[in-house]
């Protein structure tokens, strides 16, 4: 008997964007950031980045169709870790669900958050 996986929580695209301010990597989430596989997936992509000393980070939320609370502490997380390394780890596209979610938690203030990938990239100094 064939075994049934489902299909991957969370893709994780890498992209690395040389600009006037540095080399920033972006991380395209496409899926959900839920607990298990998801949060993992988010977790061990950002620690890969920070080990190999790639710290300035845009996780780029615009495909992500849902975060669970297990997710939102995730995403928490990993901003203190890249911030306790030296780094910036910043929020792109949040949907509104996700907006939404931040505000009830009182963590909207806590990323900084953009709409565009240009402003992104620019707040890199």
């Amino acid at each position: 008997m064939k075994e049934i996986r489902p299909a991957m929580q969370l893709e994780i695209r890498e992209r690395v964007i040389h600009h006037p301010g540095g080399e920033v990597t972006v991380l395209d989430l496409i899926g959900k950031i839920t607990i298990g596989e998801g949060s993992v997936q988010l977790r061990d992509a950002v620690g890969n980045l920070l080990n190999a000393g790639r710290n300035r980070i845009i996780l780029n939320l615009e495909a992500v169709s849902y975060v669970d609370s297990s997710g939102i502490g995730e995403l928490v997380s990993r901003f203190t870790t890249t911030k306790n390394m030296g780094g910036q780890l910043k929020l792109l596209k949040l949907t509104k669900k996700i907006k939404d979610l931040l505000m009830i938690t009182k963590l909207l203030t806590v990323f900084e958050i953009y709409e565009d990938e240009e402003s992104a990239l620019a707040s890199f100094k």
